[in-house]
This record gives structure tokens, sequence and C-alpha cells, in this order.
């Protein structure tokens, strides 16, 4: 099984599917691809005709979009348990999940994924903090739901953990301020091992974009900014 990225610095989408495989224990091997490269449509092309990444290959099955990779997996390794099992708790992860992957444009568009940068209160506007602010209330709302079951949105470990896991990046990127129950779980996620290990490897890249240099994190420091003048 592959699992075809693009710069962990930068691809959102990519972090969903390879959170999800790495934090349940499905093995895969990574391939990645550098984006914003004259290389890259021909690097994807070998997988995907769709042009975009991430691209899962399992054998001579190829899925992409990143809700269909996750539904796929699901669906391969039933026994992860990817969704809840209870039906009522399943269709409400798939909409807020359907609602993250087609929705939040303003925050997508002004808050980009930048994991190696620290760029507080930029891009933030007034349509921006709706986003937040819904997205804060679904955390808030589920973390009160299922207090007693786990510490993720479910209780359990979930596909709409992954989901919201570059959200979390985003976030901590752009200092947004998140009320204390959304911000704990946040917290909770961006500590988890998977994601540290995706930070570790963004920092590693050396791939980043001109107009980045200033803000990036220094490579042996999470709190360090390196500028340059």
């Amino acid at each position: 099984m592959k699992l075809v990225i693009g710069n962990k610095n930068y691809s959102s989408w990519s972090l969903r599917p390879w959170l999800l495989m790495q934090h349940a224990g499905i093995a895969f091997e990574e391939i990645k691809v550098r984006l914003f490269t004259a290389g890259f449509d021909e690097a994807i092309a070998r997988y995907s005709p769709a042009g975009k990444v991430p691209v899962l290959v399992d054998g001579d099955v190829t899925v992409w979009d990143t809700l269909s990779i996750a539904e796929y997996l699901a669906e391969r390794f039933p026994e992860k348990q990817l969704w809840p099992a209870d039906r009522a708790e399943r269709a409400l992860a798939r909409s807020i999940c359907a609602e993250m992957h087609a929705g939040f444009g303003n925050l997508r568009s002004q808050l980009p994924m930048n994991v190696t940068a620290v760029l507080p209160g930029r891009g933030w506007n007034v349509a921006v903090q709706r986003d937040v602010d819904r997205i804060a209330a679904i955390w808030s709302g589920l973390r009160a739901r299922h207090a007693g079951a786990g510490p993720f949105l479910f209780g359990a470990f979930t596909i709409a953990d992954a989901y919201f896991a570059p959200v979390v990046s985003r976030f901590a990127t752009y200092g947004i301020h998140l009320p204390e129950a959304a911000k704990r779980y946040a917290d909770f996620i961006l500590a988890l091992p998977a994601m540290q290990a995706w930070i570790a490897d963004a920092r590693e890249e050396r791939d980043f974009l001109a107009s980045d240099e200033p803000y990036r994190l220094a490579p042996d420091r999470a709190d360090a900014i390196v500028i340059h003048h």
C-alpha cells in the first residue's frame, strides 16, 4: 500500500490520510511529490489522472480524494474502527468531515497550512472568525458529548480527528484564540506522536516558498523563529 503526498509543510489534504494511517497503525509506503515545482504534474500523473495529492495505491486499486481514501481505509480495515460504531454517531462524524471537506473557504484561503511558520494574526478577518467559531463549536460540542469516552472527538480516534488535524496546525501557526474546551482538544491533537512526526518531517524538508523564509521555525527549536534580513 502506497500513499502519495505533497510537501508536509503545506499539504493539508495529504496530512489527513497520512495521520489516519499512522495513528491507526496501517502500514504504507510514503511517496512524496514536491508541490510548486515544474516536475509536479509529471510526477503526480504517474499515480492519478486527477493531478492532485493525496493518492492511495493499494495493489491494482487507486483512490484519490481525501474523503474517498478515508472511506476506503475504513472498509479495508474494519477492525481499526475508523468510524464510530453507532449509526447515529457515524452519521454525525461523516457530516462534520463532509463539512470540513467542502466548507470553511475563508479559513482555507486566508490561513493556508504552513506547519513550520509562526504568523500570529496574519490573515484574520471577520469571515475567518466565523469559520473559527464554527469549528470551535464542533470541537467543544463533541468533546462535551463524549467526555467520558476518551480524548478524541468521538471518544476513540476516528477519521474525524484526522480530518480536523490540518486545522489544528493552522490554528497553531496563526495564533488563533480558542475557547478552553476547543483549545484542550487542539493541544491534544498537536501532541499526538503521529502529528509530531509529521511536524518534524516538515521541518526537515528545507523546501519552502521564498515568501516564508523569514517566518519558519528553527529546526531544533519548536518555539524559535528564524528571521532573515
